[in-house]
């Protein structure tokens, strides 16, 4: 077996849910964060678990504790091994014990509590990665990476400007790639001190400083050290990364110069959904290798009347009758009637079709979008009743403001899911 194979089958992978995802409101009022429907027909969970099953990696836990009933039964209906592997995809949730009343404080106090549940597996290395990411990343490299550096703990970073520099933790990098120093969001009079050596690329680019990516490799006695000897610490960034560090541990940084977003909030969430439409986006959905998997739903193909298409993505089980889908994105199963324009905007689509007597059932409005609508810069959530004539358009000029029925954050109207929105109603800018 080379090193390669052998590091792969020694290696767990655990998914960090995330917390409450309040930035994302009103997308994770039902739902976990990455249960949110991202590109068309895919979960944000989607995306690092294909990067491990893309690696070879097929013993994955999923850490969660917050609105987790739909990630739930989104993992058991995707994602199935044959009888004659030893693969799987766990949710690991939160749970009270005899040791422990209290849900998971942080990322370290997750893995920490959740301990018990994958230590009689074989493994020599651990890998964390967050499940609220966009990127393709090739996991068997960074593992193969930590393994060649002898390292104890392998850190992915990516180069950033010093605007985004202090929204993240950053990495003092030396000559050998070991990180020497870290400092958790720095304050911008900081920055001077926190750049590393980078290519001359990166350098023309300001690109100086290296942040964390949330994604660690660890062998396993060094993170059995730093959560034992910190009982208390609640977090990987701000306590055990500096930890180990000062115990003169074997810390290195994989850099990464790739596509990668952090879907911090609704509008990170907006522009990386609609740059998915671009000619050649530099999210590649449409690769013969690195695939990303999701729940076979064996849709009827998508059926069109009279619409004009530019730069769209339209998911599997759509009908669009419309007038005009511009830059957007149609999830699973939308409808749309005649008349209407989209520009700009992610519809998220449906989980199930309604029969044609709901459909034209007198004074109920049906699931989907109705006549002669327009809408804009605008995600509208699943199961979604939109009456004929009615206008949704974000502007950046507007308010943030949240109603019973939607919610505008950063100029982004966002309708909730199973929202009614009647005949005639006027959101946002005319």
């Amino acid at each position: 077996m080379n090193h390669s194979n052998h590091i792969v089958a020694k290696t767990i992978c655990l998914i960090l849910g995330g917390g409450a995802g309040t930035r994302l409101y009103p997308l994770t009022k039902d739902r976990s964060k990455p249960a949110v429907p991202v590109g068309g027909k895919y979960r944000l969970i989607d995306i690092p678990i294909s990067n491990c099953l893309n690696a070879g990696l097929f013993r994955i836990f999923v850490l969660t504790q917050y609105n987790s009933a739909s990630l739930n039964k989104h993992i058991k209906n995707s994602f199935h091994f044959d009888l004659f592997s030893n693969g799987f995809v766990d949710i690991l949730a939160a749970e009270q014990t005899s040791g422990n009343m209290d849900w998971f404080q942080g990322t370290a106090d997750a893995v920490r509590q959740s301990v018990r549940n994958f230590a009689y597996h074989d493994f020599d290395y651990i890998l964390i990665l967050s499940g609220d990411q966009l990127y393709q990343m090739d996991i068997e490299e960074v593992l193969l990476d930590h393994f060649e550096q002898g390292a104890d703990v392998t850190i992915a970073t990516i180069p950033v400007v010093a605007s985004d520099a202090t929204s993240f933790g950053i990495m003092k990098v030396n000559a050998e790639n070991k990180i020497v120093s870290f400092i958790e969001k720095p304050k911008l009079e900081l920055l001077p001190e926190w750049t590393s050596e980078v290519s001359d690329e990166l350098k023309a680019k300001n690109k100086v400083y290296l942040a964390s990516m949330g994604i660690y490799v660890f062998s396993r006695p060094a993170l059995r050290v730093l959560l034992n000897e910190n009982p208390k610490a609640v977090d990987f960034g701000k306590e055990l990364i500096p930890d180990s560090i000062k115990r003169g541990m074997n810390v290195v940084s994989y850099a990464y110069d790739g596509y990668w977003t952090d879907i911090g909030d609704i509008k990170s969430f907006f522009e990386a959904n609609i740059a998915l439409a671009d000619d050649i986006p530099e999210f590649n959905m449409f690769d013969n290798i690195n695939k990303i998997y999701t729940r076979a739903r064996l849709l009827p193909p998508a059926k069109f009347t009279g619409v004009s298409f530019s730069q769209a993505i339209v998911a599997e089980g759509s009908i669009v009758h419309a007038k005009l889908v511009e830059n957007s994105i149609l999830g699973i199963r939308t409808r749309i009637d005649d008349g209407t324009i989209i520009k700009n905007s992610y519809i998220m689509g449906n989980d199930y079709y309604e029969s044609l007597e709901d459909l034209s059932a007198p004074g109920k409005i049906p699931m989907g979008i109705g006549r002669d609508c327009y809408i804009e810069n605008a995600i509208v959530d699943k199961h979604v009743r939109i009456g004929d004539n009615v206008t949704i358009r974000g502007n950046e000029q507007l308010e943030d403001e949240e109603t019973d029925y939607y919610v505008i954050r950063k100029g982004i109207v966002v309708i909730n899911k199973n929202a009614v929105i009647q005949n005639g109603t006027v959101i946002g800018v005319k």
